[in-house]
């Protein structure tokens, strides 16, 4: 049947989380295909035309948000406490959370003044697993319950961090909520947080509250710490030698009882135990050569730096009064620190360079 959305009563849809994202894709869907499922309703006896919405919540509000004006029904002739229970024992579509849960027990218990012995039967569990999950409800401020069933914060979350700090300190439990929200933690980030809360003093607790974005900048992850010092890597290598020591001495008490199988499985562990060893020892191998390779290059490269040398410690050339060749040359002798080895050069009498060498030089007489 079709129903407008005046004629629903949606009292109950605070018991259901909805993620954004999820009511992103159905409202997709719907444009696209149109409602497939119809929503399952009650009928509310002293009012007529008035109907309890017991599943399809989230379909009215993509319906809504589609601009539509009617959605497709489907009325169970029961209570609705009944209908309630019945709903939740054919839920198999994802596992409730158990917040989820909680609401639901909660509204069972405060609506229908159910007792919880009542309501452990009714959901074939023990008393105390329903204390547990009232518990929950009653302990998480509302603010943050908000937060859970917009899909700001996922349930498991608050289940395992939220609640057992809103036992200790309620309003610390609403601001770490808040820095959740704010600066979209993830699952590792939020475990971060509240373990650095929990082990931490009173100024400390006081300091990651009011300062996380402090705080996360610190906890890089795990690829992106330092490496350790070469001191705890030795440290382990000298535990696998021992381990593997005393995995030898055992070995040989043990081995005579083993079978086929057993032994055939004690040598693959030992084969990936010694390709292990094998790259290890590669490694250290490549890494020694690189050092050695890159020690050699510096040294060579510093010998064949250029060098400014001071003038007196450059070699000296002498020039020694010349004679006169019969050629009409000046005959010039280099020192022994000339490079040329002490041979002789002979120069044209007509190059300038002569003339340079032998000013201050009594000229031979005709």
């Amino acid at each position: 049947m079709q129903l407008e959305f005046h004629q629903l009563d949606q009292c109950w849809e605070h018991l259901r989380v909805r993620p954004a994202a999820q009511q992103r894709q159905l409202m997709a869907s719907l444009a696209e295909a149109g409602q497939q499922t119809p929503i399952v309703v009650v009928s509310v006896p002293e009012e007529d035309g008035r109907y309890l919405v017991i599943d399809g919540h989230k379909r009215i509000a993509a319906l809504r948000q589609l601009g539509r004006d009617t959605v497709d029904a489907t009325v169970w002739p029961m209570s609705a406490a009944e209908a309630l229970l019945l709903d939740r024992s054919m839920r198999f579509s994802r596992q409730e959370s158990a917040l989820e849960q909680g609401w639901l027990l909660a509204e069972m218990e405060q609506r229908f003044s159910y007792s919880l012995e009542e309501l452990a039967r009714r959901f074939d569990r023990s008393v105390r697993w329903v204390t547990r999950r009232l518990a929950l409800v009653e302990l998480l401020p509302a603010a943050i319950q908000q937060q859970v069933q917009a899909g700001k914060i996922a349930a498991q979350l608050a289940m395992k961090y939220l609640v057992p700090m809103a036992r200790v300190n309620a309003e610390d439990c609403e601001r770490m909520a808040a820095i959740w929200v704010k600066h979209h933690c993830d699952t590792r980030q939020a475990a971060q947080l509240y373990k650095a809360w929990r082990e931490g003093s009173r100024l400390v607790r006081e300091r990651i509250l009011s300062e996380p974005e402090l705080f996360l900048k610190t906890q890089r992850p795990a690829e992106e710490q330092p490496p350790l010092a070469g001191v705890d890597v030795e440290r382990d290598l000298e535990m696998a030698v021992a381990l593997l020591q005393r995995v030898s001495r055992r070995l040989s008490a043990t081995l005579p009882a083993m079978d086929a199988g057993q032994q055939e499985r004690m040598q693959q562990h030992l084969e990936r135990a010694r390709r292990e060893l094998n790259r290890l020892a590669e490694r250290l191998e490549k890494e020694q050569t690189k050092d050695a390779e890159s020690g050699a290059t510096e040294r060579h490269s510093r010998d064949e730096r250029p060098t400014s040398e001071h003038p007196r410690d450059r070699p000296r050339v002498e020039v020694v009064p010349a004679s006169r060749t019969p050629g009409g040359a000046f005959e010039v002798h280099a020192s022994a620190g000339d490079p040329a080895g002490g041979e002789s050069r002979t120069l044209p009498s007509t190059d300038p360079r002569s003339v340079e060498q032998l000013q201050g030089e009594s000229r031979a007489s005709p």
